[in-house]
């Protein structure tokens, strides 16, 4: 009898140790930036509305999964006119398209605090598989994630054949996750 009762708190242990521990994305804390080359300089933005999951355990990263979206509505360049044309169907087509999506499907440890991500990233509903590295800094409240990674605009059907934008977008995430 006692056997079994040590084994069952075994398992229970066990299991509650092994499961990646759930965060909740503050989007007021993080910032996700990306830059563009238009005409030759450099346009920069921002996007807020994250949301999603998060399970992260840097020991047991199996476990360990993202799966977000931000509002491309709030597509923020600092320029409202270039902001309203970006929202339109040549370019993100807020109408059809109101999210993007990024889910990973496997992290893995570069050391320390360093982990590559290979992710499905979804803008206008074109899926492109993508490969990141990233840092998890350990807070008081959960962790800070920082990367930055770039993509080819055209990949995601976004403006066209445009000769004056840049094909390669850099983003930069800056995405606070608390327990």
């Amino acid at each position: 009898m006692m056997n079994r009762i040590l084994l069952a708190v075994f398992h229970l242990v066990v299991g509650f140790t092994s499961s990646a521990q759930q965060l909740t994305v503050s989007d007021a804390e993080s910032k996700i930036a990306f830059v563009i080359k238009n005409i030759g300089l450099d346009v920069d933005g921002t996007l807020k509305g994250l949301k999603g999951t998060m399970q992260f355990d840097a020991k047991n990263l199996s476990a360990s999964a993202f799966d977000m979206t931000v509002d491309v509505n709030t597509i923020n360049t600092g320029i409202d006119k270039r902001d309203n044309d970006l929202k339109k169907e040549g370019f993100f087509d807020i109408a059809k398209y109101p999210t993007m999506r990024i889910a990973t499907t496997q992290i893995v440890s570069k050391g320390g605090n360093n982990f590559k991500a290979i992710a499905n990233l979804t803008i206008k509903n074109i899926t492109r598989k993508i490969g990141f590295a990233f840092t998890a800094l350990p807070t008081a409240t959960g962790y800070r994630f920082k990367s930055s990674f770039t993509i080819n605009r055209r990949d995601f059907g976004v403006g066209g054949g445009s000769l004056i934008m840049g094909d390669i977008v850099t983003v930069n995430l800056d995405v606070t996750a608390k327990k």
